[in-house]
């Protein structure tokens, strides 16, 4: 049995474990990596349980994204089970009418069989315009969507679109919290991460200048330097 501590990592909308392939790569030699299914489930409560369903006993957690919601949601659900907490391009607040919106639109445009026309429809608000011409950043990121599926989008799409507020979660947060966001995110902007810092006490908030809503992907070394710091703090 490894005497390696655990790291799970949650993968945000129409991500899977290529997401997390840099940070995998940089940290697996000293941790016990971990990848949750989070494509069978249409609620983030049943997300969160599935997580705690399939990681046995203590874990350092990091969400990006919807990854967050349900990181969060687990600190509601087993806060107890949780080590240390990274938030990469999250949200505690739950949508804007506006924002529900604009999902119940992307969910339309899958039901009419147009599922391929989602990602790059979502494209110019994941990453940062000017790596929009990097195949090497987009290219793993369509592939992402393609393996997740329509059927998949449609239940994560669902749980992100009827989840609730998890501000009153982050004043309860007692484990060593790292928040993480790029300037430039369009999806979760910096306020929100502002928001997240100011919630939890003793959480460190780093900006990534030039980065979009993938900064795990977008500045995977800068991302890895800052998680390696925050997985040896107690």
């Amino acid at each position: 049995m490894s005497d390696k501590e655990r790291l799970v990592f949650l993968p945000g909308l129409l991500c899977n474990q290529r997401l997390w392939r840099p940070q995998i790569t940089f940290l697996g030699e000293d941790y016990v990596c971990n990848v949750p299914d989070l494509t069978r489930q249409d609620s983030i409560p049943d997300l969160a349980l599935s997580v705690l369903q399939q990681i046995r006993g203590k874990f350092n957690l990091v969400g990006l994204s919807m990854g967050g919601y349900v990181a969060l949601e687990i600190l509601r659900q087993a806060p107890e089970r949780v080590k240390r907490l990274a938030l990469i391009d999250t949200k505690a607040r739950a949508d804007t009418p506006e924002q529900q919106r604009r999902r119940r639109g992307l969910l339309a445009l899958a039901g009419k069989g147009r599922f391929k026309g989602v990602t790059p429809h979502l494209m110019p608000l994941l990453i940062h315009p000017d790596r929009m011409a990097d195949e090497s950043l987009t290219g793993p990121i369509y592939q992402m969507a393609e393996e997740v599926g329509q059927e998949a989008f449609v239940r994560q799409q669902t749980a992100i679109l009827t989840r609730e507020s998890h501000l009153d979660v982050l004043a309860k947060i007692k484990c060593p919290t790292q928040i993480i966001c790029g300037r430039q995110d369009l999806i979760t902007p910096l306020d929100c991460a502002e928001e997240i810092q100011a919630g939890i006490a003793g959480s460190e908030l780093l900006v990534v200048e030039n980065c979009g809503h993938l900064a795990n992907l977008e500045a995977p070394d800068l991302v890895n330097k800052t998680l390696k710091s925050w997985l040896k703090t107690s």
